[in-house]
C-alpha cells in the first residue's frame, strides 16, 4: 500500500493519481485537513507520498497535524520507507532529517528551470532526465540538505531536491496538471499580483505533454525503487 498524505483540498495528486491508477499498488489517501489520522506505525506501508500545502512547516500551533506528521516522517526515515515529498512535503522531510527550513532568497511562483547535480545523474529517481528541466514552483520557504542527505537538484534561488536513502524531497511540483495551475492562480490570487496569470496558465496547457513526460519519468523511476524493495 502507498500512503498519500494530503494537507489541503486543492493540492491533490494530479499526475501521480493518473500514473498509479492502473498499477498493482493500492493508494490510500490521508486528508489531514479533514481530521484523518496517520497510522500509528509505518509498518506494512510500501511507500509514502507527501503532497504540498500553503502552510509552513513551523506553523504547528496553527496546524496541529504537522506535529504528528513530523514524528511519522522520522519513523519513515528510520525504517527507510521509500518516500516522495513534494514542496511542503520536501520541507517536512528535510526538517524530520534535522535540516533547517527558512525563507528562500526569493519566492518562486510559476515556471522555472532547475539544474540536476552530477550525483543525481547517477541516482535512480532522476535517471533519464536532462541536466536541466523546467518545473512548476509555488513556495516561499526553502530547505537545507539534512546531514545524511545528498543534494540532487537546485535552482538559482534555492535547493530543489535531496535524498536520504530511499526517501526523496522535491521542492518543485512535478505533479501539477493545467487545471491545478488554474485553480492555484484563483485560490492564491494574492500571491501572484505581479505575475501575468494568463501567461502562466496558457504555458501549462501549451507544454502539457513535456511536463507530463518528465513527471512520468520520475514516477516510473520511483516505482522501480518500490519494485526492487518488494522483490
Amino acid at each position: 500500500m502507498i500512503l498519500m498524505i494530503k494537507h489541503v483540498a486543492n493540492e491533490g495528486p494530479g499526475l501521480i493519481a493518473k500514473f498509479f491508477e492502473n498499477s498493482p499498488y493500492r493508494v490510500k489517501t490521508i486528508e489531514l485537513y479533514n481530521g484523518d489520522k496517520l497510522p500509528e506505525s509505518v509498518a506494512g506501508i510500501e511507500a509514502i507520498i507527501v503532497l504540498g500545502g500553503p502552510m509552513n512547516v513551523y506553523e504547528e500551533e496553527k496546524h496541529p497535524f504537522l506535529k504528528s506528521e513530523m514524528h511519522f516522517l522520522k519513523d519513515a526515515i528510520k525504517m527507510q520507507i521509500p518516500l516522495l515529498g513534494i514542496c511542503l512535503g520536501a520541507q517536512l522531510l528535510a526538517r524530520a532529517g534535522g535540516a533547517e527550513i527558512k525563507k528562500a532568497q526569493a519566492r518562486e511562483l510559476g515556471w522555472y528551470k532547475i539544474s540536476i547535480t552530477e550525483k543525481a545523474r547517477e541516482d535512480t529517481l532522476f535517471k533519464g532526465l536532462n541536466s536541466e528541466i523546467e518545473v512548476f514552483q509555488w513556495h516561499e520557504d526553502s530547505f537545507s540538505v539534512p546531514k545524511d542527505g545528498t543534494l540532487l537538484a537546485s535552482s538559482k534561488v534555492c535547493n530543489q531536491a535531496f535524498r536520504i536513502g530511499n526517501l526523496y524531497g522535491l521542492q518543485f511540483h512535478f505533479e501539477v496538471i493545467p487545471e491545478m495551475v488554474e485553480n492555484w492562480i484563483d485560490s492564491y490570487d494574492g500571491d501572484i499580483s505581479r505575475i501575468d496569470k494568463k501567461t502562466m496558465a496558457t504555458y501549462a496547457h501549451r507544454n502539457k505533454s513535456e511536463f507530463e513526460k518528465n513527471a512520468f519519468r520520475i514516477l516510473s523511476n520511483f516505482r522501480c525503487l518500490l519494485d526492487q524493495k518488494a522483490a
